[in-house]
Order: C-alpha cells, then sequence, then structure tokens
C-alpha cells in the first residue's frame, strides 16, 4: 500500500520531500546517502520530536538495513559527528533514537499504549491541544511498529562490521525495553551469552553486559572476570544493586577513575558522557554511608570542574550532608576532607551557577570562603 506522504508532516510542514530522502539513502555516492540521513534526521525526528511521518520512514529504513548499499563507509553529515562508519550503522542509530523517543513516559505493562506518565506532560489545566494530540498519536504509532523493527534489527547483532554490531544492540536494548517486545528478551539474552563467553573484545563483551543489565537478566557470573571494566558493567545491572560484590567492584573502579574513563574513550551507546559519571551515579544510590565512598570521592574532585558538578561533587556533597549541614555543626572526618578537596580544586569555582542548589541542598555555604570558613 503506498504512502501518502503530502498528508503527512515533519518538522517543517508537509513530508512531501520525504521519499526523495528515502531513496537516497540507497544512492551510490556515500556523500548523498550521508546528507539524505541528515535531512530526515532533521524532518522526520527533529531533535528527537515524532511526527506524522516517522513511521513510515522507520519502516523504509528498516526494510534497507540489508540492501548491499548500506555497507557503504562514510562521515557523518553533521560537522560534530567525527565518525566515519557504514551506512548501516547510522542507520540503525537512527532507528534506536525513534524508538528511544516513542518509549518516553511508557508506564510498565502499558502494552505499547501512551502511558498516565507522558500524558501528563501534556495534560496541564486544560485539554491536550491539537498539536500535542499528533504527536501522542505519532507516539502510538511508532510503538505499533516496534515488533517490525525489532525483526529487522535482531539478526544485524551478527554483523561482520563492529560498529554495525554496535549500533544493533544498542537499538535491540531500546527495543526490549518495551513492555510489548518482552518475550523477545530471552532469546536476545541467549545470543548475547555467546558473545560473553567468545573471545570478543571489551568493548562489545561491556555492551553485552550493559544490554543484559537493561533487560534484567543475571550477569553475576561476570563479577569476577579477569577484565575490570568487564566487572564493572557486570555490576551495573540493576539485579546486582544489593549485591556487596557488585557494589565493591564499582568502588574499586572509582578509586582510579581516570582509568576508568579510558576503557571506553568513546562512550558506549548505553553511556551518557564518561564513564566515571555512571559509576558514580551507581555507587550512589547503593551506598548507604558516604564514608564507604570517601575513597572514591578523593580520587573524583580532583577530575571535578563547574561543568561536572551535577554528576559528581554536587551529589558527593548531598550524599556527605543527607541532612544538610546545620550551622555549628561538626564535621566528620569524611566530611572534611570532602570540603578541603572541593575547596582547593580552582576548577570548581568559575562563574557557573550549577552548583549552588547542590550547595544549598547539602546546608553548605555558597562561597568557597564561607566554607573554608566553616572548615
Amino acid at each position: 500500500m503506498a504512502t501518502a506522504w503530502d498528508a503527512l508532516q515533519h518538522a517543517y510542514g508537509s513530508a512531501e520531500d520525504t521519499p526523495s530522502y528515502l531513496c537516497q539513502l540507497l544512492d551510490e555516492d556515500p556523500e548523498v546517502q550521508a546528507e539524505a540521513l541528515g535531512m530526515l534526521d532533521m524532518s522526520v525526528l527533529h531533535q528527537g520530536s515524532l511526527y506524522s511521518s516517522t513511521p513510515p520512514a522507520a519502516r523504509f529504513v528498516a526494510a534497507i538495513l540489508t540492501h548491499p548499499q548500506t555497507f557503504a563507509e562514510h562521515e557523518s553529515f553533521f560537522p560534530w559527528d567525527d565518525r566515519t562508519r557504514p551506512l548501516r550503522a547510522a542507520l540503525l542509530d537512527w532507528l534506536g533514537q525513534i524508538v528511544d523517543s516513542a518509549s518516553y513516559g511508557e508506564a510498565p505493562g502499558s502494552e505499547g499504549e501512551c502511558g498516565d506518565d507522558y500524558g501528563d506532560e501534556y495534560a496541564g489545566d486544560g485539554d491536550v491541544d491539537g498539536e500535542d494530540e499528533d504527536e501522542l498519536e505519532a507516539i502510538r504509532a511508532c510503538r505499533s511498529i516496534r515488533p517490525e523493527l525489532y525483526d529487522a534489527v535482531e539478526p544485524i547483532l551478527d554483523d561482520p562490521h563492529p560498529d554495525t554490531r554496535e549500533a544493533a544492540l544498542a537499538t535491540v536494548t531500546l527495543l526490549l525495553k518495551a513492555p510489548d517486545l518482552a518475550e523477545f528478551v530471552p532469546r536476545a539474552a541467549q545470543r548475547l551469552r555467546s558473545v560473553l563467553e567468545a573471545d570478543g573484545s571489551r568493548r562489545e563483551r561491556a555492551s553485552a553486559l550493559l544490554a543484559m543489565g537493561a533487560w534484567g537478566q543475571d550477569t553475576t557470573g561476570f563479577l569476577n572476570d579477569p577484565d575490570p571494566a568487564v566487572r564493572a558493567c557486570a555490576a551495573l545491572a540493576p539485579r546486582c544493586a544489593h549485591l556487596p560484590r557488585a557494589t565493591a567492584v564499582l568502588l574499586e573502579a572509582l578509586q582510579n577513575p581516570i582509568e576508568a574513563d579510558r576503557w571506553f574513550p568513546d562512550p558506549l551507546p548505553q553511556v551518557d558522557g564518561w564513564f566515571r559519571f555512571t559509576l558514580l551515579k551507581a555507587v550512589l544510590d547503593r551506598v548507604d554511608a558516604f564514608e564507604d565512598l570517601a575513597p572514591a570521592a578523593a580520587a573524583l574532585i580532583p577530575l571535578a570542574s563547574d561543568y561536572t558538578v551535577d554528576r559528581d561533587w554536587g551529589p558527593l556533597l548531598v550524599k556527605a550532608f543527607p541532612n544538610g549541614h546545620g550551622p555549628g555543626q561538626p564535621l566528620t572526618v569524611a566530611q572534611r576532607e570532602l570540603l578541603q578537596a572541593v575547596t582547593a580544586n580552582e576548577e570548581c569555582w568559575g562563574n557557573m551557577g550549577n552548583k549552588i542548589r547542590w550547595l544549598r541542598e547539602a546546608g553548605l555555604p555558597e562561597q568557597r570562603d564561607a566554607i573554608r570558613a566553616v572548615l
């Protein structure tokens, strides 16, 4: 059945130009392919937004994933992305972004419908307006095609190119978080176990463990892996949250955060920013007393700055002062060492205002000299 593209919308209005970009994905010129994907990214997936044209575009891309032209390697259309990789990998990442956007606010067990969590974002004081209803309908449509997308992406987990395998795994990971695809998890997990048992690269094994953790699978068998990076990714799994051994693995990694960041110079698909941030977030949720992670904090603070406060020293302050610091209240040894390290780090005291809310939450003065006076 033909798609009436002129009746569909994207970020700039009518989607009547979308078919030409979709066809150019199979052009013989890699630069034309890259530009076509860039235009699709800006129109039918503009800044993560979904439109009525997004589902049919995603279905077309899923259908061409095995086309020989997708083996072509090229640079990204966007100047901030300096990777050179197969078009197939870039297409898989693009599909993953659609899946991620469609899952926003999805309630567990919602079977693909837009749950209350999403609706609350738009409810306001009145009815959902026409524009928001259009986006809600696009989200529903994108969720409805997830089984079709999964069928297209799963076979590419065995692609010969490592960049393509990684992109396929990232997209499969996002797909299998959907409640309506839960039945596929055991099959995919079994596939990843074969990757873990093989003599694969650190990056591939780590990605497999992060995916299995995201699906609620058991990763405890890898908490004693010879590779510290693989151990850490196994320990990050939610099912390991209450295991002392897993927490010990994370704390050990954080005591040498520079090395932990070097494990994955390019962030893993499931990781946002430096790897130490992901490790710290997990530890903060799992450790009761700040004293237990004080050695890790001592290693992290020299790397901190005004720009990283939301990911490192801000949460550490709140962990160290869970009830806030009251006037005249004595400091523990661990609290004192943390404040000494923070005030000694010049990079933490620029003009960025993010630190203020963390200092307030910890009951501490907002000025560096005032904290020194407390010390």
